[in-house]
């Protein structure tokens, strides 16, 4: 437990109900080999318009039947050998510059141009383009590459459920320490309530996960409920909406770059709204503010 931190099974967001194994930490990242059964309660004929403290996710040790119209998921714990290194580290930088709360901190293509990362906006509380977000925000939350945890942290405090899902774990532990609850996974892996979540993120450029963007917008279709909606950040105004680039990545902390290289993407509003097409969903909404540009999706029937 951190310093300072009540039993993560008190002081919950409205809705959420984690009881952890006595040896597991609280962020929930784990070695161990037995799952986590995770039991999220939704009704299948709920209105669009999802009430914002429907239930997030009930997690125990141990099996047991749904109840009506909830879901049952098995989802594994995550796995890591003795020593394994960090695969989002960067060389310590992603981590060092988030323990900082600042950078400089870029993703550097390899070709040497590098993109500026905001890190001391993530680590901040949400700004007024961030509220405008949070705002559009419907039901429980699925933070895909929550990073720090400024939404998850906001929306719990404001009794909102919500979960955070980072490969990072000094993410997963800022995100913890800030009051929001936080599992140390790739959206790739198996995640709580898949097909139940009423709103999935995908902000500050994470997008860009696993660098193929219509492979990421249909996983992120399968986790969102019929009726929900995926809110997606694209690049900023002033490059091209059709701009939709893959490459690999590494992080530069001003020093050159650190880590081991990892896929990436960037692409513009008309790149996402294609590649969103072919994944399972239809425009609904959009709007810019400021140097940033927001789409909402809505699941295709």
């Amino acid at each position: 437990m951190l310093d300072g931190q009540r039993d993560p099974r008190h002081a919950l967001p409205h809705g959420v109900h984690v009881d952890l194994q006595p040896d597991e930490p609280h962020h929930m990242h784990a070695s161990r080999a037995h799952p986590h059964t995770v039991h999220l309660d939704h009704q299948p004929d709920e209105p669009h318009d999802m009430h914002p403290h429907a239930s997030l996710a009930h997690v125990h040790g141990s099996s047991a039947p749904p109840s009506p119209g909830g879901l049952l998921v098995t989802v594994p714990g995550r796995r890591t050998a003795p020593g394994e290194a960090d695969p989002w580290s960067g060389g310590d930088a992603y981590a060092a510059a988030l323990r900082s709360g600042h950078g400089p901190l870029y993703l550097r293509q390899g070709d040497g141009r590098r993109h500026p990362l905001d890190v001391a906006r993530w680590c901040a509380p949400p700004d007024a383009d961030d509220r405008r977000v949070l705002s559009a925000c419907r039901g429980a939350v699925l933070d895909v590459g929550c990073g720090p945890g400024r939404m998850v942290a906001a929306l719990a405090a404001g009794g909102r459920p919500a979960l955070g899902v980072d490969v990072s774990a000094e993410a997963v532990r800022r995100t913890v320490a800030a009051g929001g609850r936080a599992l140390r996974r790739s959206v790739f892996e198996p995640l709580p309530g898949e097909g139940a979540w009423h709103t999935v993120l995908l902000l500050d450029g994470n997008i860009g996960i696993g660098g193929d963007p219509a492979a990421l917008l249909a996983r992120a279709r399968r986790l969102v409920h019929p009726r929900g909606r995926l809110i997606a950040e694209s690049v900023a105004p002033g490059l091209p909406d059709d701009l939709d680039e893959r490459f690999e990545a590494r992080f530069d902390d001003g020093s050159g770059p650190r880590g081991e290289p990892f896929p990436w993407a960037r692409v513009g509003p008309g790149a996402l709204l294609r590649h969103a097409a072919a994944g399972g969903w239809r425009f609904s909404t959009s709007w810019a503010s400021g140097s940033r540009r927001f789409t909402v999706l809505r699941p295709l029937p």
